[in-house]
């Protein structure tokens, strides 16, 4: 007759395995390369990194922003980079919290590696000076060579989140900077300034799906 605590013993090892084979499987990408974005439907399109189709494809255009330390943050800050972007603002009550926290997840994953970088864009630069980011980043926990919190002019954040990242998901609604931009999703960039994913950032599972791809990301060819 077995014993009972073998039994259980049996079954604590069984399940301590698939564990382990489960959170294998969340961190492993879908795809050997990533596909490429250029509108708002996130249509994906299979290109070379390195032909000359993924050239010319949508690309985030020059920008001039600035961080939480007072630093002028502009596209040269991420040249031949990786970059996780969103947008929130530090009274968000809702999302951002949550959403800062899975940033905290990419910024402890990738903090001692120099290839990847993230940039948050304050959505209410009128209120979120660079005293309050650098307030909001220490309370948090940000590591500022890693993750930038930007602020700056209100058009140009607003322009960047809905005509460069296509960071919302309402299609076909014309806004302008007076419409209030919010958004939980998470805009993977490549070292070419273009868009390879688009992720829930209030899902942990697609946080982690986030952290795969960046990996994929990383073993490609790039110009």
């Amino acid at each position: 007759m077995f014993n009972i605590k073998y039994i259980v013993g049996f079954f604590l090892m069984l399940s301590f395995f698939n564990c382990k084979e489960s959170s294998t499987i969340e961190k492993t990408s879908r795809v050997a390369a990533l596909p490429f974005y250029k509108e708002a439907t996130f249509t994906p399109h299979w290109l070379e990194a390195d032909g000359e189709e993924a050239d010319i494809i949508h690309s985030i255009p020059n920008f001039s922003l600035v961080n939480q330390l007072g630093q002028e943050i502009t596209e040269k800050t991420f040249e031949d980079k990786i970059y996780i972007a969103d947008f929130f603002f530090t009274t968000c009550p809702g999302i951002c919290p949550k959403m800062t926290a899975n940033m905290m997840v990419l910024q402890d994953e990738f903090i001692n590696d120099n290839d990847i970088l993230l940039l948050s864009h304050s959505v209410t630069p009128e209120t979120d000076s660079v005293s309050t980011l650098k307030r909001y980043a220490e309370t948090k926990g940000v590591n500022n060579e890693k993750w930038h919190l930007v602020t700056g002019d209100r058009k140009q954040i607003y322009d960047l989140g809905r005509q460069a990242y296509f960071a919302e998901e309402d299609l076909g609604v014309d806004k302008t900077e007076d419409d209030f931009l919010h958004t939980e999703n998470f805009i993977l960039i490549d070292k070419n300034r273009h868009i390879r994913g688009i992720y829930n950032g209030l899902n942990k599972t697609a946080v982690q799906q986030l952290i795969a791809d960046v990996k994929t990301l990383q073993n490609e060819n790039f110009n």
